[in-house]
């Protein structure tokens, strides 16, 4: 047992778990592999009991993140989608980031065989009317 999971009464563990149950059901949505998940699908990519995931399942559920789908499956809800995204993103952020030499605008620094290796200028600065 993980001492998050001794320490269940603890508010931070419990929005631990949340965090983790979201965006381990948004990228498997994502990734293709269902609508609907159970705790125990949970288990493959999660290092928790069933019977803690399946109470997070739950709770979430009331709180509005989740929807029921019967015999022990949940769904993301729009509300749920948006958070585990938002979520997942943020967990993620400097793995989704483009790699040098992405850039498509060819007098760009990060063409320069010489550069740094530091990330392109137009990634880092606020949108513009700039393509990739």
């Amino acid at each position: 047992m993980s001492e998050r999971e001794e320490n269940l009464g603890d508010p931070l563990d419990r929005v631990y778990w949340r965090d983790e149950v979201l965006q381990v059901m948004y990228w498997m949505t994502g990734e293709g592999f269902g609508q609907e998940f159970a705790a125990e699908d949970l288990r493959k990519f999660l290092s928790a009991r069933a019977e803690l995931l399946a109470e997070v399942l739950e709770e979430m559920a009331g709180g509005g993140l989740l929807e029921r789908a019967g015999a022990g499956r949940y769904a993301l809800t729009a509300a749920g989608r948006k958070e585990g995204g938002r979520r997942f993103a943020d967990e993620f952020e400097q793995m989704l980031k483009p790699g040098h030499f992405e850039c498509d605008e060819p007098d760009c620094d990060c063409h320069d065989p010489g550069a740094d290796g530091a990330a392109c200028k137009h990634f880092l600065s606020e949108p513009s009317t700039h393509t990739h």
